[in-house]
């Protein structure tokens, strides 16, 4: 027996919309200890049936009865993945019928259009905006002209995780600027800075824990010492004050939420893809 609950993210996609949604769910329940795992592109009976025998043999083996968050659209594979005894969380189910009462109209079961490509436009916006994130990122390309937004925080305080997100997500060109030494003497703006004052958001984080996220990038060492990191969070914060850059911090933050923060203060919202 075990005090860990075995969740499964189950799509006929990607199962990026089952995992999101899921993990919004579960943050909600303190004190469990949560395995998930994400069985994507289950579009055929025969793939439902061997998720359900993966779902069958980790709950056995975990002694307790496993989760599973659905968003296959296909009622069939529903059906066979109920079979697992699991309990099963229908993404759509509670969105379904009173959408048909509004619109006067039966739905029209469309399997992987949730992770589908919507159309071509959207597509290379978002592929466009990934290439713009990692050529933009840690400052390896400084020109920042066509960058929606820019990140601006000291080293592993979470810039490149959230540009990433950003354009996955939203097709958003988000660059990133790490503070070094010579940025931190003044609580002025990097000169690279200073034209996209605009285009600015700054991320801190505690420096405890930014401590323990460079130990384990380099430990020991000058860089991951907590007074470097106490010292490199004050100079940034005063900085970002003094300039009124608008400031998140991200330890206790997700990146969905950081991300949203991000594009509602910059007046960026987009829809997600």
């Amino acid at each position: 027996m075990t005090d860990i609950r075995p969740v499964f993210y189950v799509s006929d996609g990607t199962g990026i919309t089952a995992e999101t949604i899921g993990h919004s769910l579960l943050t909600q329940f303190s004190g469990f200890s949560f395995a998930t795992d994400r069985i994507s592109f289950v579009d055929s009976p025969e793939k439902a049936r061997d998720a359900v025998e993966r779902i069958r043999e980790t709950g056995e083996r975990y002694g307790v009865r496993p989760i599973v968050v659905n968003s296959c659209v296909d009622q069939q594979l529903s059906s066979i993945l109920a079979g697992s005894g699991a309990l099963m969380l229908d993404v759509f189910a509670p969105f379904i019928e009173p959408l048909e009462r509004e619109l006067n109209a039966p739905r029209q079961a469309r399997v992987g259009q949730a992770h589908g490509l919507v159309d071509f436009e959207t597509y290379h916006r978002r592929i466009n905006a990934m290439n713009f994130a990692l050529t933009h990122d840690d400052g390896v390309s400084l020109n920042y002209d066509e960058a929606d937004l820019i990140l601006v925080a000291v080293s592993r305080a979470g810039k490149t995780p959230t540009c990433i997100y950003l354009a996955l997500h939203y097709g958003i060109r988000a660059a990133n600027y790490p503070l070094v030494d010579e940025d931190l003497e003044s609580d002025q703006l990097p000169q690279r800075l200073r034209a996209y004052r605009r285009k600015l958001f700054g991320l801190t984080i505690d420096p405890e824990r930014l401590q323990q996220i460079r130990q384990e990038r380099r430990p020991n060492s000058n860089y991951a010492m907590l007074e470097t990191c106490k010292r490199e969070i004050a100079a940034a914060e005063a900085m970002f004050r003094a300039q009124r850059v608008p400031i998140l911090s991200t330890t206790h933050t997700s990146i969905e939420e950081i991300s949203s923060k991000v594009l509602s203060t910059l007046g960026l919202q987009r829809g997600m893809f």
